[in-house]
């Protein structure tokens, strides 16, 4: 190369440096970031999934078993007579009360109220339906209707050593609301088996769910007239005698009263009755 040819070469090449070239590019392409990946490691197996995670994954050869549809109300109340009748004695009937799925009441309570008091006691009371204290404690009539009935149980000598107390509802309706007819009859069978295993001398229904015709009170010996709140009161002083559809060779004398709360209603207009 002449030194004129040169010195043309290198002052080409400064003028490349300068306006920022860095490789010379040949006729065919070359991959120059090739050379510059670096090697990765082999990635490691994975661990096997666990037996149950896998399980889950795969579609289960079997279907699962679609829930039990609610019973109609006819089926649950005879579902409710049969299960009764197999009750030898209260703690039984409780039991069989609490593995009960025909009264759809059962899934919005907190727990079953089943009684409180003294099984052996010659008088029981039966109310409506449990409130909310009730639901959280798991006995009936503790409330301010159970602070009411003690009262009303001490004006005649009795108190829960010595009374038995009981509702025809065992779980409480979403909020506070009284039983329908529906759900009393369903578990009617099952307030009439207590009564009967309890076998009390004296009856007294409190409120009026408890009260109706075709239920505890299926046949009375004396007339009963409706009072304004709708409970039926027996008139005089003398108990009737009451039967019971699930007590054939069993009368005993009963009663009904208005509910505690009711008479907590009316106390302010009413002189005499208990505060």
């Amino acid at each position: 190369m002449t030194p004129d040819r040169d010195k043309a070469a290198r002052d080409l090449l400064a003028f490349y440096m300068e306006s920022g070239v860095d490789a010379a590019v040949a006729e065919q392409p070359v991959d120059r970031f090739a050379d510059l990946e670096p090697t990765r490691p082999a990635a490691a197996p994975k661990p096997a999934p666990p037996a149950r995670a896998e399980a889950l994954r795969r579609p289960s050869a079997m279907p699962a078993a679609a829930p039990a549809a609610p019973l109609s109300p006819d089926a649950a109340v005879m579902a409710a007579r049969e299960a009764a009748k197999n009750a030898a004695n209260l703690d039984e009937l409780r039991a069989i009360l609490a593995g009960f799925e025909g009264c759809g009441l059962k899934a919005h309570a907190k727990q079953l109220a089943f009684a409180d008091g003294n099984p052996e006691g010659r008088v029981m009371f039966v109310g409506e339906a449990p409130g909310r204290e009730e639901d959280i404690e798991g006995r009936p009539f503790v409330g301010r209707a159970g602070q009411l009935l003690d009262l009303m149980m001490n004006a005649i000598g009795l108190d829960r050593t010595n009374s038995y107390i009981a509702n025809i509802v065992p779980w409480r309706p979403p909020g506070n609301r009284t039983p329908t007819p529906q759900e009393t009859q369903i578990c009617l069978p099952f307030t009439l088996r207590q009564i009967e295993l309890a076998d009390p001398d004296i009856l007294v229904c409190l409120g009026n769910p408890s009260s109706q015709p075709g239920g505890i009170f299926w046949r009375s010996g004396r007339r009963c007239r409706r009072s304004p709140d709708g409970v039926k009161r027996n008139p005089g002083p003398r108990y009737p005698r009451m039967r019971c559809p699930r007590i054939p060779l069993r009368s005993m004398r009963a009663t009904n009263f208005a509910h505690p709360t009711a008479t907590a209603s009316t106390t302010h207009r009413t002189p005499g009755r208990i505060p």
